[in-house]
């Protein structure tokens, strides 16, 4: 999927069925290949115990891109205090965001474009 812009953010969609981010490497191969967008929308990954979440935000905050997790996961949430912590800790620092909703994703990227 191309790069498009909303709310003059420039923002690059990955699919659900797209390459999995399964590895620090993954992170990499999305700034190569996006590196024109502002902020990168990628299906949400939970395993925390992995540490890919946490390595894959520092990656791309590192060269200056946001990652945006979309949908709702709050069943998810409700039964990971871990994952909670990590998604509360996320939201409430900004850079990178977990919304539940366009709507809610627009609204926050809307505050600050991370460049």
């Amino acid at each position: 999927m191309p790069t498009e812009t909303l709310n003059n953010i420039a923002m690059h969609t990955l699919t659900a069925d797209g390459p999995l981010l399964a590895s620090e490497r993954d992170a990499l191969d999305l700034i190569g290949e996006h590196g024109d967008a502002e902020v990168i929308v990628a299906p949400a990954f939970f395993e925390l115990k992995t540490k890919l979440a946490g390595e894959f935000f520092q990656r791309l905050q590192s060269y200056r891109l946001r990652l945006v997790v979309p949908g709702d996961i709050s069943e998810r949430m409700a039964a990971s205090r871990s994952l909670n912590d990590f998604v509360e800790e996320t939201n409430r620092v900004g850079h990178h965001l977990f919304a539940p909703d366009c709507e809610t994703l627009l609204a926050r990227l809307g505050r600050t474009t991370g460049r």
